[in-house]
């Protein structure tokens, strides 16, 4: 009996939003274009210099997980927040968008509740600054057998393997679902995360049933080129995923390959774009669809990402999809 379509797994990150043009990036030390941990000091001085914030529950799974909720999809998270406001406006907004927060907020402690810095360039780029705060304490204690093990997809954040009790959390999750006849996946999270990962992750795609990384979180899992990566990446998992930005996203599942085409179109914001495919994608998975027709949900899902400012979702998906055909 499973409760839930989609369950995800990962850090529960309030994020806040704020422009900021190149000149402002280069004075305050921020490298364009990628997440970067902080800590706490750091954060608190990121978070000062922030004009016109705009607050929104985060996290990249919880960002596909309200892809999926669009959708229609039943879905859960399994996270930790902290008994504080940030804690509670969270599992709010989590609840309001129709996606069960498992967990209660957990009080005491020093940890608050994590939250991402986010600045937006005039170019769409977006530069993460994140403090994980008690997010990096999730542990195999917050799984439940009656979430993780009724969840008929499993959704993983590799980001979790930075910390010893994320890690466990996360097998664990895993080995319910794929137990009670679940399928469980992994997106890699960024190249960074690949190379401070590598053998975890290379075993991880044998055990999970699939992989989503971008082009270049593959080449550096393998430490070799495109194709050959993906090659090595086929003969390992149940089904691999390739994204590469603006250009065409490569699927392969045994012997059935798709390469789907990308409409290029100027971003205002590419917050999410692939926390949005990754909805497109499941929700594929998730209702059947061959690997052509999940791959062109993903693109549809992350073209209505990037469009506007936030990583979720503010069109109706199934529109787009019957406006596609794919529905």
């Amino acid at each position: 009996m499973k409760t839930y379509n989609v369950v995800g797994i990962g850090n529960a990150i309030v994020d806040v939003f704020s422009q900021a043009d190149d000149s402002f990036l280069e004075l305050m030390g921020i490298e364009k274009g990628i997440m970067q941990l902080v800590e706490k000091k750091r954060g608190e001085l990121l978070y000062a210099a922030m004009r016109n914030r705009v607050q929104a529950p985060g996290g990249s799974v919880a960002n596909t997980l309200a892809g999926l909720g669009n959708l229609g999809l039943s879905t859960a998270f399994i996270g930790r927040v902290h008994d504080d406001a940030l804690g509670h406006f969270y599992a709010k907004s989590m609840a309001e968008n129709g996606t069960d927060f498992v967990n209660a907020p957990v009080p005491g402690g020093d940890l608050p509740t994590s939250r991402s810095m986010i600045f937006v360039s005039p170019d769409g780029e977006r530069s993460m600054n994140t403090y994980l705060g008690i997010s990096s304490e999730l542990g195999p204690e917050d799984v439940s057998d009656h979430v993780a093990g009724r969840a008929e997809i499993l959704f993983l954040e590799g980001y979790l393997y930075d910390k010893p009790k994320g890690k466990q959390a996360f097998e664990r999750a895993a080995k319910l679902c794929q137990q009670n006849g679940g399928k469980a996946g992994i997106a890699l999270s960024d190249p960074f995360c690949v190379d401070r990962h590598r053998d975890d992750f290379r075993r991880l795609v044998r055990d999970l049933d699939y992989v989503i990384g971008n082009e270049h979180e593959w080449c550096s899992l393998y430490q070799t080129d495109l194709s050959a990566a993906l090659e090595q990446a086929a003969e390992d998992s149940g089904c691999v995923v390739c994204t590469r930005s603006g250009h065409d996203v490569i699927l392969q599942m045994g012997d059935d390959q798709a390469v789907v085409p990308v409409r290029r179109v100027v971003p205002v914001d590419a917050t999410g774009a692939g926390d949005q495919f990754a909805a497109g994608f499941l929700y594929g998975l998730a209702t059947g669809q061959g690997l052509a027709t999940a791959g062109r949900m993903g693109c549809v899902a992350a073209s209505e990402v990037i469009s506007h400012y936030g990583a979720r979702p503010e069109t109706d998906l199934k529109a787009l999809f019957r406006k596609e055909g794919l529905i």
